[in-house]
């Protein structure tokens, strides 16, 4: 359970012919990755509806709290990818840290991350192309009723389609993913110059409304677990709706971790991932908090309310035509496509890599993580896109974003303590990129993310148990047998051979 798989070993194994991915990053690739996947869902779905339903115009002080616990959570990662640059991130980093389970705990915790969070963002592209149906006269759905349930045929179409796209090459998914980039930050970048001529001071006012109590008939576990712990009478406005609201808005970030997964497809990765990382993070950050003062000073946050009893949620198009600017709604819409269509892209890939990474160890079957002609993990990729849309086509994807937020979180932590970890067990590694006064960032990041995590729903954390129980279940009537790493003790396989040093 806790063997270790070393660094050293871990790179030696990516030159290995049958699991070896090609090298065609370079850090400008990694920045368009990270803020094509940063500037998303958070823009354009999630803002308005935590603004209406949880932190009033406070949102953006609760943009700026979620980016300060992922600054420090970045440093880290940053560190430790430019360390130990191979593919499946925090999953990767636990490996060489903390041993063999607790890496399968967070490969675990990545799948509920990448797939459950790629579904979501599918819905919502869904969602906008409803809105662009309607404004050129179709009808103004991509769902189909089934009688038992509805099929989103959008969100299983976007999905389909980037499959393909993964499939056919890292660097065709990257100038894909580039294009759409430029598209929607420019959109971004429009919505926040038109909007702010529709700015009106008094909506701002109160800027942190006041608390309400939450609505007859629910069971208390739809309040954050810490309004239950101080008994609070809910999380909707207030300082506790504000701390919700940071939980929730972490949605928004949870694509910077995905940059890591790239490792070994970047041509420096020492150098280039820190910069993809952490400059992606500062530049959607500032986008995000301008967005959100923007929209909550163009409407009333009352406006932005979801009708009690419907999913009908709030989006950014929705404050355009509230003040009668319609056709800027429908730019913002299909901004939203390019956006969001970019955002899966990368969830997509992120999650086929820590599944790569997972199965090349053999805690998967290990058949899986062969590469084909375009030297990509086209069983995985094909795998991942039937079962996101799955997800995406047939279930409701409401309370999934909270799913993908606490699993998110928790890996950050890990990550975070490995940091530290690696650094006092092999302070002797080549390290091109340090993080100044490590001890003390390593915990605040942790402390931050614990925090946000205490914040979301008990209802999210009893989910969250249940998944983690299922993954350790898997490991031990599988994972634990077949482990590469295992079978290498035992004289069983031959380690790959080790290069002269890091890569």
């Amino acid at each position: 359970m806790f063997r270790t798989k070393s660094v050293e070993q871990s790179i030696a194994d990516t030159d290995e012919p049958e699991h070896r991915l090609r090298r065609d990053l370079s850090w400008i690739d990694l920045t368009i990755f990270g803020v094509s996947v940063l500037v998303g869902a958070g823009i354009f779905t999630i803002t308005a509806r935590v603004a209406g339903d949880v932190s009033g115009p406070a949102v953006s002080i609760a943009f700026v709290i979620a980016a300060i616990a992922c600054g420090f959570a970045g440093l880290c990662y940053a560190e430790f990818a430019s360390t130990v640059p191979v593919a499946g991130s925090a999953y990767t980093f636990s490996y060489a840290t903390f041993g063999e389970f607790i890496a399968w705990i967070i490969g675990w915790d990545l799948i509920l991350e990448y797939a459950l969070g790629a579904a979501t963002v599918a819905k919502s592209w869904s969602k906008y192309l409803g809105q662009v149906f309607e404004a050129v006269g179709l009808p103004g759905s991509a769902k189909v009723d089934i009688g038992i349930t509805t099929f989103d045929w959008g969100a299983v179409l976007v999905i389909a389609v980037l499959t393909v796209v993964l499939v056919l090459g890292i660097k065709l998914s990257s100038r894909v993913s580039a294009i759409l980039t430029i598209t929607k930050v420019l959109v971004v970048l429009f919505v926040i110059v038109v909007g702010a001529t529709f700015i009106r001071w008094a909506n701002y006012s109160p800027f942190i409304p006041p608390a309400e109590a939450p609505q007859e008939g629910g069971s208390g576990l739809d309040s954050s677990l810490l309004s239950l712990i101080f008994g609070s009478d809910g999380s909707t406005y207030g300082a506790f709706g504000l701390l919700a609201g940071a939980s929730l808005v972490f949605f928004a970030f949870i694509g910077f971790d995905a940059v890591s997964t790239t490792a070994e497809e970047t041509k420096n990765p020492q150098k280039d991932l820190p910069r993809g990382i952490l400059g992606s993070l500062g530049v959607v950050t500032v986008l995000y908090v301008l967005t959100a003062l923007v929209l909550t000073g163009m409407v009333s946050y009352t406006q932005l309310k979801t009708p009690p009893g419907t999913d009908d949620t709030a989006t950014l198009a929705t404050a355009f035509q509230i003040v009668g600017a319609g056709w800027a709604s429908t730019i913002i819409s299909v901004g939203a496509l390019a956006g969001l269509t970019t955002v899966v892209l990368v969830l997509m890939l992120g999650q086929s890599r820590v599944f790569f990474a997972m199965s090349r160890d053999g805690l998967l079957p290990r058949g899986l993580a062969r590469t084909g002609r375009f030297d990509t993990p086209s069983t995985i990729t094909v795998i991942i896109g039937v079962l996101c849309a799955i997800l995406a086509g047939f279930f409701d994807a409401t309370v999934i974003e909270e799913m993908v937020n606490i699993g998110t979180l928790f890996a950050f932590v890990l990550v975070a303590i490995g940091t530290w970890v690696l650094r006092v067990k092999q302070p002797d590694l080549p390290r091109t990129f340090v993080v100044r006064g490590l001890p003390i960032v390593a915990i605040l990041a942790v402390v931050s993310c614990l925090w946000l995590m205490i914040n979301l729903t008990a209802e999210t954390w009893i989910r969250f148990i249940v998944w983690m129980l299922i993954g350790a279940v898997i490991y031990f009537t599988y994972g634990k047998s077949h482990s590469v790493v295992g079978r290498r003790e035992r004289g069983l396989e031959k380690p790959a051979a080790r290069p002269t040093q890091p890569m």
